[in-house]
C-alpha cells in the first residue's frame, strides 16, 4: 500500500476539547500555583459580568478549601440572575460556547472558553465532576448539576440533576475540585487577585475563605454600578478581507450600499454611496453576487474615504474619581501620601476603540529601595502573569521617571521608589498574546496611549512632590525663625528691663515669601477646603489665586465671594498688606467622588516667592 494512504489513515479530527486537554498551558493551566489562581479568576469574572449585566450590585464568595492529594475545592457564588437550567450544562461544560464572542463590546470573557476551561483542568487532574447550582429568582426552584465535559464532542455530559432548596433569592454557585497549590499573600496568588480585583471593580463585594479558615473581606466602596457598555458594528478600518467577505455572503441587505450603511458603525447611506462611487461599483449590486475583486476595491476605498471615529459607548471605563477610591481603600494600610489618576479620551487600532486608564500611588509605607509595584488590567481583570510581554510595561519602562521623583538607572527600565503604578486598558477586543490572556500585545496605539496617560499622572505626582519639598525648606526654616526669634526678644528685653517688641515684621524681614497652607475635611459627603494666605513679603501683594474643583456642579458654598467660578476652578482676587492673613474656603459635595487634595496655582505673582502653590499655566 502507498505510504500517502497509510498516512491519510491516520488523519483525524480533533474538538476543541480534545486540543486544550493536551496543551492546557495555553489556557494558564501550566503550573499548580497558576491554575488555581486561573480557576478562580475564570469563576469570578463571570460572576461579575452577569450581576453587572443584570443591574445588581455584585456580592461574590470565594472559598478554597484544601484536601488529601494536593487536591483543592474551589468553591465561587455569587448573587447575580442565574443560569436557566437548559443553558447551564453548555455555559459550564462545552468550550467556545458564549454570548460574548461576536459581541462588539466591552467585556471580561471574549472567548466564552474560560469557565468550561477550568472545569475541564478539573477533570483532567482529579477525575472528579462539577457541580453547578443556579437559581433565575424567588419562586423558582434550584438546580442543581454535576457534569463532565466529553472532550472528543466538545460537549456536557450531566452526570446527576435534582432540584435543591436555596435560601439565595437567585445566583449561581460553581464547585470544582483542582490539583494545585495556594500560596499566602505573594504577588502571583488568589487573594492578589482578589485584591487587585477589589481595586478597579470598586462596585463589588467579595468575601474570600482562605484553606486556613482565615476570612477576608473586600469591602464594596460606592453603591453604584458601572455604566453598561452598548454593543457596536465592526468599524471599516481594520476589516480583513475575509471578514469583509463573508459579511457580504451573510448579509440581508439587497444593495451593497444599504450593506455598507446597515453593517458597519459609522458609515450612513450618503458614506456609503461615497464609498461605493470611489470603488468604482455599482451601488445596487447584489451583495452576495460580488467577486474576490469588489471584495478589495471595497477595502481600499474605506482607506480613502474620510470615515469617523467608531463610537465609544461600547466601552464602560472606570473613572478618575473611582480608580482613586479603589487604590485608596486597598492601599490604605500603607498611608500612601499621594494618589494621582487619569482617564484618557478614547482612541482606536486598527478599527477597534479602546480607552486608557492610569494611577499613582506614592508614599507613606511603600518601600523605597524596592521596585515599584505594577498594577495591570484589561477590562477590569488583573493580569498576574507574563508581565515582560506585556505592552503596559514595555510603556512604562520607556518613560524617563527621573524627571518625576523615581529612581530609573539609565532613563529606562522599570523605576524604583515608594509608588505603585495601575494602567487599565479597555476595549471590545483586548489584543491578548494568548488564550491564557495575561499580557497585551505590543500595538503601538495602546503604548503610544499608556504613555501619555502615565505621564500626565506623574506631572501631577511631580508637582506634588515639588510643592512638598519647597514646604518643608521653608516650613523648617519659619519654624526655625518663630522659635528662636520670640525667644531671643523675651531675652534681649529681660535684659533691658524692657516689654518684649512685636516681631512679626522681622519674621517678614527674613522670610520674604507668601506662605499658603490647607486642609481639607470630609464628613457626611460633604468635603470642606480651607486655604489659609500669609504675606511674609515686605510689601504688599495683590495676585489671582486658583483652586481646582472636581466639577461647577459639586460646589456648595464658597467664601468670601469668588472673583469667577468655571466648570474646573475658582478663582479669587487676592489682595494683602505685609503681615496680613485671609481665608479661603470652599465646599464639595462628594456623592462617589473623593477629593483630597487641593491643587492651587497663582497669577499675577513670581511663583518662586510663593511656597504652597504653583504658577498658573491656563487662560486668564
Amino acid at each position: 500500500m502507498p505510504i500517502a494512504e497509510e498516512l491519510a489513515k491516520k488523519q483525524k479530527e480533533i474538538s476543541i476539547a480534545e486540543f486544550f486537554e493536551r496543551n492546557k498551558q495555553i489556557l494558564g493551566f501550566d503550573s499548580l500555583t497558576r491554575a488555581l489562581i486561573t480557576c478562580v479568576k475564570e469563576a469570578v469574572d463571570n460572576a461579575l459580568d452577569a450581576c453587572e449585566e443584570a443591574g445588581i450590585l455584585p456580592d461574590i464568595f470565594v472559598k478554597i478549601e484544601e484536601h488529601d492529594g494536593g487536591e483543592y475545592k474551589v468553591i465561587v457564588e455569587d448573587n447575580g440572575p442565574g443560569i436557566v437550567k437548559s443553558q447551564i450544562p453548555h455555559v459550564f461544560g462545552r468550550l467556545l460556547y458564549g454570548s460574548r464572542f461576536h459581541s462588539l463590546k466591552q467585556s471580561r470573557g471574549q472567548q466564552g472558553i474560560g469557565i468550561s476551561a477550568a472545569v475541564l483542568y478539573s477533570q483532567l487532574t482529579t477525575g472528579k465532576p462539577a457541580t453547578i447550582i443556579s437559581k433565575i429568582g424567588e419562586g423558582f426552584p434550584a438546580h442543581k448539576i454535576q457534569l463532565m465535559i466529553d472532550t472528543k464532542k466538545n460537549l456536557p455530559r450531566i452526570i446527576k440533576d435534582e432540584m435543591v432548596h436555596w435560601k439565595k433569592k437567585s445566583g449561581t454557585r460553581i464547585e470544582i475540585f483542582v490539583k494545585g497549590k495556594y500560596v499566602k499573600h505573594r504577588k502571583q496568588s488568589v487573594y492578589e487577585y482578589l485584591r487587585s480585583t477589589a481595586i478597579v471593580n470598586p462596585h463589588a463585594q467579595i468575601t474570600f475563605v482562605e484553606p486556613d479558615g482565615n476570612k477576608i473581606v473586600f469591602e464594596r466602596a460606592v453603591n453604584k454600578l458601572p455604566k453598561q457598555p452598548k454593543e457596536i458594528k465592526p468599524h471599516p478600518h481594520g476589516i480583513e478581507l475575509g471578514t469583509l467577505l463573508k459579511m457580504l455572503k451573510d448579509t440581508k441587505a439587497q444593495k451593497l450600499s444599504s450593506f455598507l450603511a446597515r453593517e458597519f458603525s459609522s458609515i450612513s447611506l450618503q458614506k456609503a454611496k461615497e464609498i461605493v462611487k470611489v470603488a468604482g461599483l455599482d451601488e445596487n449590486a447584489i451583495p452576495q453576487q460580488l467577486k474576490l475583486e469588489d471584495a478589495k476595491k471595497i477595502l481600499e476605498a474605506f482607506k480613502k474615504v474620510k470615515i469617523m471615529a467608531p463610537p465609544t459607548d461600547c466601552l464602560s471605563p472606570i473613572g478618575e474619581a473611582l480608580i482613586k477610591k479603589g487604590l485608596r481603600k486597598e492601599t490604605m494600610q500603607l498611608s500612601p501620601e499621594f494618589i494621582s489618576t487619569d482617564t484618557r479620551q478614547p482612541s482606536v487600532f486598527s478599527g477597534i476603540p479602546f480607552m486608557v486608564e492610569t494611577g499613582i500611588v506614592y508614599g507613606g509605607n511603600l518601600p523605597r529601595e524596592e521596585r515599584v509595584e505594577i498594577l495591570r488590567f484589561a477590562n477590569r481583570v488583573p493580569l498576574l502573569y507574563q508581565e515582560g510581554d506585556c505592552v503596559i510595561t514595555e510603556a512604562i519602562k520607556n518613560i524617563d521617571w527621573r524627571r518625576y521623583g523615581l529612581e530609573q538607572k539609565g532613563g529606562k527600565g522599570i523605576p524604583y521608589g515608594p509608588a505603585i503604578i495601575l494602567v487599565h486598558v479597555a476595549s471590545v477586543n483586548i489584543p491578548f498574546t494568548s488564550e491564557s490572556k495575561e499580557a497585551i500585545a505590543h500595538v503601538e496605539e495602546i503604548e503610544k496611549e499608556i504613555k501619555l496617560s502615565l505621564q500626565q499622572c506623574a506631572r501631577k505626582m511631580r508637582v506634588h512632590l515639588s510643592k512638598k519639598e519647597r514646604r518643608k525648606k521653608a516650613k523648617n526654616k519659619f519654624l526655625l525663625i518663630s522659635k528662636i526669634l520670640p525667644e531671643l526678644a523675651r531675652k534681649s528685653a529681660e535684659i533691658v528691663g524692657k516689654p518684649t517688641p512685636p516681631i512679626d515684621d522681622v519674621i517678614t524681614q527674613i522670610m520674604n515669601i507668601v506662605w499658603i497652607e490647607d486642609e481639607i475635611v470630609s464628613k457626611d459627603g460633604v468635603a470642606e477646603s480651607r486655604i489659609k494666605i500669609i504675606n511674609y513679603k515686605r510689601k504688599p501683594q495683590k495676585f489671582i489665586l486658583y483652586a481646582e474643583i472636581p466639577s461647577k456642579e459639586k460646589v456648595m458654598e464658597i467664601e468670601p465671594e469668588p472673583l469667577e467660578i468655571r466648570e474646573k476652578v475658582i478663582k479669587w482676587n487676592v489682595d494683602l498688606q505685609p503681615v496680613e492673613k485671609a481665608e479661603y474656603v470652599f465646599k464639595i459635595k462628594l456623592d462617589d467622588e473623593e477629593f483630597d487634595e487641593n491643587n492651587l496655582y497663582v497669577l499675577g505673582i513670581d511663583p518662586v516667592n510663593v511656597i504652597g502653590a504653583e504658577k498658573w499655566e491656563g487662560e486668564e
